[in-house]
């Protein structure tokens, strides 16, 4: 069990490291490390690069979520059907790790929203209107980008503690604390990499969506 979960973790933090972002950006050969933010998710790229390229990266971020998902449940599900689930969860949190923190970047990757995304609708799609769509009218109404991020992760740990009290994750109750746990983490990380984001909404000088500075 515990060689499962660390082989799930590795496959999952493997297919993180595929930053689309930073790919896209190389084909166009510019380096999106050194532009706006430094961020190789998907808003910088969208406010440095385009649409199209923001479009890529978020397409390509979550894409390799259901990656991670797919391949640890190719792998396990007939050997651990009934922990393969969690194995899915350790899959899609490897991803979020290989994303924020790629070792071939000196740990300096994205802010890993996108990839939460990638865990909501790969592992827990149930949470999707209510995360997503929190993250979307956020974004619509205030144009800020970090703000509905910071809200949909958040709302995604407090649905994941009440799905999982009514037993709606299809994990047996003996993990359900390792998912919270798990889940916690996510929300933390994802939290704490918006830090200087956080300190601009504090003091009103956050860059909205359409700005061409930092994310």
């Amino acid at each position: 069990m515990i060689v499962g979960r660390i082989a799930a973790l590795a496959i999952g933090y493997c297919c993180g490291l595929f930053l689309s972002g930073y790919l896209y950006g190389k084909k166009q050969h510019v380096d999106v490390t050194k532009m706006g933010s430094g961020n190789v998710g998907a808003t910088n790229t969208l406010r440095n690069l385009g649409w199209k390229a923001g479009a890529v990266t978020l397409i390509g971020d979550v894409g390799k979520v259901f990656a991670a998902i797919f391949l640890v449940w190719l792998i396990f599900h007939k050997s651990y059907p009934e922990t393969v689930r969690l194995f899915e969860l350790y899959a899609g949190f490897g991803a979020v790790l290989g994303h924020d923190f790629p070792v071939y970047m000196k740990f300096k990757g994205g802010k890993g929203i996108s990839c939460t995304g990638g865990i909501v609708l790969g592992f827990c799609p149930i949470a999707a209107p209510v995360s997503l769509g929190l993250f979307l009218l956020t974004v619509l109404v205030t144009r800020y980008v970090s703000l509905g991020s910071i809200l949909g992760v958040i709302s995604l740990f407090i649905q994941i503690l009440i799905f999982g009290h009514k037993g709606w994750l299809g994990i047996p109750a003996a993990y359900m604390n390792e998912v919270y746990v798990i889940f916690a983490i996510i929300t933390i990380i994802g939290i704490a990499k918006h830090h200087a984001n956080i300190k601009r909404l504090l003091n009103g000088t956050e860059n909205k969506i359409g700005s061409k500075k930092t994310a």
